[in-house]
């Protein structure tokens, strides 16, 4: 998929940039947790690296019919994407069991830690399903900004456009010393705010204290994202202040990075 059937074509339409892939380990398992703007960020940014990367999606990606159906199935098979029954209260158990499973057999995870794609570009208050991921495996967070995704493909378009994009990836946080608290919410909402602070320096976006599904919920009935400071909450996650950053720009001398 990457070298002959959709690689080609996506860095074509895209031309991606990166900096920072020194960040991302040559071995080992390790969690790329990325800010979500599109569809296309889960098809990007494996462009970029020489390594597999393997998200979770729904079950429902594997089980279409007809040829429609058919190949949308075998091309999420080709991108690494494992399927995962999403329904039921049982449902973040099964994504986590199956995230320690890649990472216990040495790979690399991909995540994002806001559930589901920014309704306006913004970046909002992560989920900690990404924190008992980490501290239960022991492995590096990799913070993973994509740049430019939404413009490319607007929330609701199917079809994206030729514009190009950006990926800027973080140096790796550690959280071993957290190790053995897994189960303490506070520990867990605390390294949650931490990667959250790490994407929100690497990608200059505004932070918003509510869940993007929560956003959502709020844009379809009508109102606006923001309801106020005191439901906003602090400028930056976990009440820290708020980096002086703006949204990187592409490298002007720098080329689209190959993959071998």
């Amino acid at each position: 998929m990457k070298h002959i059937a959709a690689g080609p074509l996506l860095h074509g339409m895209f031309r991606p940039w990166v900096r920072g892939l020194e960040n991302v380990p040559a071995e080992g398992g390790a969690i790329l947790a990325s800010n979500h703007l599109a569809v296309i960020d889960s098809f990007v940014l494996p462009l970029v690296l020489s390594r597999k990367i393997r998200f979770i999606g729904k079950s429902e990606y594997f089980t279409g019919t007809g040829i429609k159906g058919r190949l949308k199935a075998g091309f999420f098979r080709g991108v690494g994407t494992i399927p995962v029954d999403r329904g039921g209260g049982k449902a973040s158990e099964a994504a986590l069991r199956t995230g320690l499973a890649v990472l216990e057999s040495g790979n690399l995870f991909g995540i994002y830690p806001e559930g589901t794609r920014s309704p306006d570009g913004r970046l909002y208050r992560g989920k900690t399903g990404v924190a008992r991921l980490a501290l239960e495996s022991g492995v590096p967070v990799i913070p993973v900004a994509m740049i430019d995704t939404d413009r490319a493909q607007p929330l609701g378009t199917v079809i994206p456009k030729p514009i190009q994009i950006g990926i800027v990836i973080g140096e790796p946080l550690d959280f071993s010393r957290y190790k053995g608290m897994e189960n303490d919410r506070f520990i867990l909402r605390s390294v949650t705010d931490e990667i959250m602070y790490a994407l929100m320096s690497l990608s200059g976006q505004e932070y918003v204290d509510i869940y993007a599904a929560t956003a959502k919920a709020r844009i379809a009935a009508g109102h606006g994202t923001d309801a106020g400071p005191a439901e906003v909450g602090p400028p930056a996650p976990g009440g820290r202040p708020a980096p002086d950053v703006q949204v990187p720009v592409p490298p002007q001398d720098e080329t689209p990075p190959s993959v071998g």
